[in-house]
């Protein structure tokens, strides 16, 4: 799965693409905001403003849908059902509407959180699009910096809304209502870009950047206060954070136009790696406890330690999964480095070092079971004018053919290997010069292409090294190649001077 950057017809949006359409965009955004800063403090000019740019947002979108193939429509459709609904909040709000009675909460408290479970509802569903199976390691950084932030989140604004019981309930449920939004939005979209992979992907990064310009926005509505009482009520601040809102609406516009999820690739891959950024990140999230515990420490008034406490452990148990999780990935990329090093990247075969590594031990056994075990050394005959008449691309294909062949033909228990360039040995356990010369004898009429091989065949006196039985394996190799080719040769035993064929060449 991934997002595609052009637009269903195939065109490109409003023909504004590209560095030029961004600086277009850019400046246009640049503009809307100093006239929105730039504007009298009435209830007209707020409502045209907030609510009419948010509503030509939601329109917007709505015209990027219907280009859209019906199949990709729902995550964006849902999206532009939270942007039109939080266009509505500054109705009520700037008109001070009353809706429920007494001190209740307000309408616009309605539409502004419509927004959350229609914007999460979204995000799932292009997450579900872009990733067939559920990478831990994205659930485990989303959870880490989600419970990191709601630490903070918990302590100067949900728990000092729970503890004042001088406001109704129902007020204090919609004041935590926000932040526990808020989290939910983090959670995914941190998801969405983990599940996006790192190339190719706009979309994803567009809409994450989105929901992040609109989760700011409602952070500082929590950090100002603490730091200075009279920022937040000034008209500025009240501007700037609104004007962010905005932004995020029209980058949710921007990616509902210009793009759609839909089934044009493969799913991303797993994710499990960790960057810089991420570490960062993840950090950060883990130093929010501490820092938690040392500013009510300093305070002289520690009222959050049991969620502290939970909340520490939680992100504990996260980062040792993390970790764990990198663990097995470092041994499973450990496990595939030392097995390519013994596996030859054209054949698949073992190659000489995986051979030098693995048959003294099987020596080893057959010398203490006493049991015969012979060397087969085989050459594919005349290979360089083979190369040179089709080509190395064919030269390969023979190899690889030849190999797989062979490996069909000979026993359970034998062990064929790539020794280097055409040159192939084949370990034969359990076997004597007369059954080796068998098995070797069944790959003749296997090999490929019409070819034909010569052999050198050994048998251990289990008193040899491995290099010396190879080496008179080499020998008949060589016996059989200077005798005319396509024929097997074996060696004689150690002290012994004469070799002999034990096939007799094809006719030509």
């Amino acid at each position: 799965m991934s997002i595609s950057l052009s637009s269903p017809g195939g065109g490109t949006c409003n023909g504004l693409v590209g560095w030029r359409g961004w600086r277009v965009r850019a400046a246009g955004a640049v503009a809307v905001g100093v006239l929105y800063l730039a504007t009298p403090r009435s209830v007209g000019w707020e409502i045209g403003f907030q609510s009419g740019l948010s509503f030509a947002c939601g329109i917007a979108m709505l015209a990027g849908l219907r280009r859209m193939p019906v199949h990709q429509r729902w995550p964006w459709a849902l999206v532009t059902v939270g942007v039109l609904s939080a266009a509505v909040g500054p109705i009520p709000a700037e008109l001070d509407t009353d809706w429920f009675p007494g001190d209740g909460p307000d309408i616009a408290d309605v539409f502004y959180l419509a927004f959350y479970p229609a914007a999460a509802a979204g995000l799932v569903l292009m997450i579900r699009k872009l990733r067939r199976r559920t990478d831990w390691a994205a659930v485990v950084d989303a959870l880490t910096v989600t419970v990191g932030i709601a630490l903070f989140l918990w302590a100067y604004a949900i728990a000092p809304v729970l503890r004042d019981a001088t406001t109704l309930l129902s007020v204090r449920v919609v004041a935590v209502a926000y932040p526990v939004g808020d989290l939910l939005l983090l959670a995914l979209t941190i998801l969405l870009l983990r599940s996006s992979g790192r190339q190719g992907r706009r979309a994803p990064l567009i809409v994450a950047t989105a929901i992040g310009l609109y989760l700011a926005g409602d952070w500082l509505w929590v950090v100002l206060p603490l730091l200075d009482e009279n920022v937040v009520n000034a008209w500025l601040t009240d501007r700037l954070i609104n004007y962010g809102y905005l932004l995020s609406f029209a980058l949710l516009a921007s990616a509902t136009v210009r793009t759609g999820v839909q089934d044009d690739g493969p799913a991303a891959p797993a994710v499990s790696q960790i960057s810089r950024a991420q570490l960062v990140l993840l950090t950060g999230a883990v130093l929010i406890s501490p820092g938690l515990m040392i500013a009510e420490q300093v305070s002289g008034d520690i009222v959050d330690g049991y969620a502290i406490a939970i909340g520490s452990a939680a992100m504990f148990l996260l980062v040792m999964s993390r970790f764990t999780q990198l663990l097995k990935q470092a041994e499973r990329q450990s496990q595939v480095v030392h097995e390519m090093s013994r596996r030859d990247e054209l054949t698949g075969l073992p190659n000489r070092r995986a051979w030098a590594q693995e048959v003294p031990q099987i020596l080893g056994k057959c010398k203490a079971n006493g049991v015969p075990v012979s060397v087969g050394m085989i050459d594919l005959d005349r290979f360089k004018m083979f190369n040179d008449t089709y080509g190395h691309p064919a030269g390969d294909r023979l190899l690889k053919e030849a190999a797989a062949a062979w490996n069909e033909q000979v026993r359970h228990s034998d062990v064929l290997a790539r020794y280097g360039g055409e040159e192939f040995l084949v370990l034969l356990p359990g076997a004597g010069t007369a059954e080796a010369a068998v098995v070797l004898e069944r790959l003749r009429p296997v090999t490929p292409m019409g070819q034909t091989f010569s052999a050198g065949l050994a048998t251990w006196d289990h008193a040899e090294t491995l290099e010396m039985l190879v080496a008179r394996a080499d020998r008949a190799l060589y016996t059989a190649k200077a005798d005319g080719r396509d024929r097997i040769c074996y060696a004689p035993a150690p002290g012994d001077a004469a070799s002999g064929d034990i096939t007799s060449p094809v006719p030509a």
